[in-house]
């Protein structure tokens, strides 16, 4: 479509600056409340790509030569300014994603945490040192950086994944180029002027906005050495394969399809609090929402009421309306795609309870839909095999503990889980069996602290490591080990033996 003029620009940031693209392609950036064009992104070419990559390169061996105190240095001051700009990190997420500020204000807090951590590199960058492993011999491991890496990422979080990524990527004395969504772009700019403000050197920290184009060139580019990527599954194995198949370390983080098992001894009013709350918060566009309700034996009842109780007073608006609880979804064409699950569900045998699409029927304009509830929700059912990332959840009755654990551990996804029970031993026993990355006991989204590392298993990780944490610091630098020895002259001689530690 053509782009109105007036709109303002949404560009690239290249050692230290913005720079208009030259490709003559861009996209919309859609205000999500209103249905209207708010900006237009640049889409870089291929050889655009190039120069920022080019950028990144040269800006690497005094980055890696910089001490690590002046890297925590530089990260505790990033710190503290986005600390400062979290109100205006998330009027952007808000203006652009549609979440709710107080919703877009948790996501630059949790983002947050991922930075707090990297500010201790010094102490994650130590190695280990054995003394005399031999006569007079001493070994050690050092890790260092890998030069140039890249971040992909989705447009649910455009500003909690890439500090996911780039903090520790910095941190450890990587070069960082981040290609953000086209949809949710602009956070990607004020991070860019914020790392500036914190006195990350020009070149360090990149942004490269596009489409596939620059997906793909920074997939084949030689001088990436490693991708992070956040996203659905089909694009997340497509990233996998092709990075792998160029020499590169991939970390690549896919969809998933989370199940919240509730037992009959469960505090019913907990567990529909937190159903409610991990299924439509940010309009149900979370890689760690609640999708389906497996709800055990005689517990299906009373739960499916109180959900529904709580359903009724959610307020659905623009996300800087004030009350307003949940706000649109990404795009038009998301929306529609979401309401098709609630159309086809009846068709399938389901009951929908809830209809989110007659909520939303009044309104006129933006990307609205209401929260809908399924039940009688079965395996083989469109609404039960795809991840729907939208206000929509499914209920399943199942009979029995094992009926239900069989069927979080038969899904191809293994993102997260949770169970709700006030049985010790049942839970124990759930995060024992559960074949799932993360798993919540009485906790609806049990994301990780940025001390740990966050991802799942099966189709919903690709790649060996998980994001952020200590596997973040593992993921971002190589090893090297080294044998020294400072022997007294005289002992020195030849020996063509295979050499032995004695």
């Amino acid at each position: 479509m053509t782009v109105a003029a007036g709109l303002r620009s949404v560009n690239h940031w290249v050692t230290g600056q913005r720079v208009a693209s030259t490709s003559g392609r861009t996209g919309v950036v859609w205000n999500p409340a209103t249905g209207e064009p708010q900006a237009h992104v640049d889409f870089a070419s291929a050889e655009e790509v190039d120069r920022v990559v080019a950028a990144a390169e040269a800006a690497f061996p005094p980055w890696r030569a910089t001490a690590l105190s002046r890297r925590s240095e530089i990260l505790f001051k990033l710190r503290e300014l986005v600390d400062a700009n979290r109100r205006e990190i998330a009027r952007l997420l808000s203006s652009e994603h549609g979440k709710t500020i107080a919703d877009a204000m948790g996501e630059v807090a949790r983002g947050l945490e991922n930075i707090e951590f990297a500010c201790g590199v010094p102490q994650l960058l130590k190695g280990g040192f054995s003394e005399q492993a031999s006569r007079g011999v001493d070994v050690y491991q050092i890790r260092q950086p890998l030069g140039v890496v890249a971040g992909i990422t989705p447009f649910n979080f455009p500003a909690m994944v890439p500090m996911w990524m780039f903090a520790n990527a910095i941190a450890c004395g990587n070069t960082f180029v981040l290609k953000p969504s086209e949809k949710d772009p602009s956070p990607s700019l004020f991070i860019a002027e914020l790392l500036q403000r914190a006195g990350l050197p020009d070149g360090v920290f990149n942004v490269v906005q596009g489409d596939k184009v620059a997906v793909d060139r920074l997939l084949d580019h030689p001088s990436v050495k490693a991708v992070s990527f956040v996203g659905s599954t089909p694009v997340a194995k497509y990233i996998y394969e092709t990075a792998t198949r160029n020499g590169k370390r991939v970390q690549a983080l896919g969809g998933a399809k989370n199940h919240m098992l509730v037992l009959p001894d469960a505090d019913i009013d907990m567990a529909a609090d937190a159903a409610v709350s991990a299924a439509y918060g940010s309009a149900g566009e979370r890689c760690m929402a609640i999708s389906v309700v497996l709800a055990v034996g005689n517990v299906a009842e009373p739960l499916i009421g109180a959900i529904r109780e709580r359903m009724a007073k959610i307020k659905v608006g623009s996300g800087d309306e004030e009350g307003v609880e949940m706000g649109p979804l990404i795009t038009r064409e998301h929306r529609d795609r979401v309401a098709s699950y609630v159309a086809d569900a009846a068709g399938e045998g389901a009951s929908v309870i809830v209809d989110g699409r007659e909520d939303a029927s009044s309104r006129r304009s933006g990307f609205f839909l209401g929260t809908s509830l399924i039940d009688n929700v079965k395996p083989g059912m469109r609404c039960y095999e795809d991840e729907i990332f939208g206000p929509v959840l499914g209920v399943v009755r199942v009979n029995t503990y094992d009926e239900a654990l069989r069927l979080i551990n038969e899904n191809p996804y293994g993102n997260g889980t949770a169970i709700f029970t006030r049985d010790g031993g049942a839970a124990r026993q759930f995060q024992f069996d559960a074949d799932a990355g993360m798993v919540g006991i009485n906790v609806p989204i049990p994301v990780p602290v940025a001390y740990y590392s966050f991802g799942g298993w099966k189709s919903s990780l690709f790649g060996d490591l998980h994001m952020y944490g200590p596997e973040g610091i593992q993921f971002y630098t190589k090893a090297k080990v080294v044998t020294s020895r400072w022997p007294d002259p005289g002992t020195s001689k030849v020996d063509l033996g295979f050499p032995q530690m004695r």
